[in-house]
């Protein structure tokens, strides 16, 4: 299978991979064959990228860190306790979660389960699940990632389960800030912007004043948005005043924040996101938990073609253990001639041959 941006998907091409709803029904199967009716209403859903099957990709898989069903049923979850608490303020907003909170560290142990006994790299597929609301996706995606570099970083099960509660909930203040600035469209205004950093500390305030849920939870909320040179908010923190845990989930937070579909932002395919972070190791975001993450989530996903510094192009055939930012590649195409017969690059052993550009938009000359 190949990942190909929206814009040159075709009528005639075949689905390599199920798009589902936020129910757990399938809203575009795997196997179907694209019409143009499809791909106008993928479009109005703000899909960027499919999966297809085609010949350069054949037998190229894509396995989810997390099996469909499981990730339905936990997004599912968290709707639901977020929802118990949308418009309810201070105690009554904390009583309710309390409630909640088993259900939380239910979710938060099976997803923590998952990851313990997979070696896995995590795949970003959020293109493949369609949510009504974006903050439960979210919430989800930064649990899983920020578990990843709790699991890469040696923690406990104990400090790993902390640390994926503090991630399911780091934005649960959003529930109070008002709707039509959580889902505006454009660009905030500065008044606008100044609600929405309030977040952080709404979030502290209901979480603690949990009875069952530990006082550091409540941090990971206050704190996501803290930065190592004082920049954050909302108390402008740095170094050592930040909590490693929301040193965690404040990388999980961005990461996924600018590799999601937003209707005011592009969405960064991973390799992107990763360098986005990267950027901001040791300035912004820690530099032991950035190359953590980067140890723990895929760079390039199998199906992506890569044109090469060396005029070669191919396709990422599988991912590399020892070396996430170094997949092997099924090359196809050499300046600009296409191969009778592929072969397969180590880019691990290959320290002088770079991407160059990320090819999405990739018309498949094979037939």
């Amino acid at each position: 299978m190949r990942l190909i941006s929206i814009d040159v998907l075709e009528p005639g091409l075949v689905m390599a991979k199920t798009i589902w709803n936020d129910t757990g029904l399938p809203l575009l199967q795997k196997g179907a064959v694209v019409s143009q009716p499809i791909i106008n209403r993928l479009k109005q859903l703000n899909i960027k990228y499919v999966y297809i099957d085609d010949k350069i990709s054949e037998g190229i898989e894509v396995n989810e860190s997390i099996p469909p069903e499981k990730r339905i049923h936990a997004v599912k979850k968290i709707t639901e306790s977020f929802k118990k608490i949308k418009g309810l303020e201070g105690k009554k907003a904390s009583y309710v979660l309390d409630i909640q909170s088993v259900e939380i560290g239910i979710i938060v142990e099976d997803l923590l389960d998952a990851i313990l006994n997979s070696n896995e790299m995590l795949t970003v597929l959020t293109d493949s699940f369609l949510y009504d609301e974006y903050l439960y996706q979210h919430s989800f995606q930064v649990t899983l990632y920020s578990l990843a570099i709790a699991k890469e970083l040696g923690y406990s099960y104990k400090d790993m389960k902390l640390i994926g509660i503090g991630a399911m909930l780091h934005d649960v203040g959003k529930l109070q800030v008002p709707t039509n600035i959580l889902l505006k469209p454009g660009s905030l205004t500065d008044e606008e912007f100044e609600m929405m950093k309030q977040h952080a500390r709404l979030g502290f305030d209901i979480l603690r004043n949990l009875h069952s849920i530990s006082l550091l939870v409540a941090h990971c909320a206050f704190q996501h948005h803290e930065r190592l040179d004082g920049s954050g908010y909302p108390r402008g923190l740095k170094e050592n005043e930040i909590h490693p845990y929301a040193k965690i989930i404040a990388v999980a937070d961005v990461f996924d924040a600018v590799t999601s579909e937003r209707v005011y932002r592009k969405q960064m395919l991973p390799s992107e996101g990763i360098n986005l972070i990267q950027t901001g190791s040791g300035k912004l975001f820690d530099s032991k938990v950035v190359e953590a993450f980067k140890r723990s989530v895929i760079h390039y996903p199998n199906g992506t073609v890569l044109l090469f510094t060396d005029g070669r192009r191919g396709v990422v055939a599988k991912q590399n253990p020892n070396s996430a930012a170094h997949p092997f590649i099924r090359i196809f195409e050499e300046n600009n001639n296409i191969l009778k017969s592929t072969y397969i690059l180590n880019l691990e052993e290959q320290p002088n041959v770079t991407v160059q550009k990320i090819e999405t938009g990739y018309i498949s000359q094979v037939e």
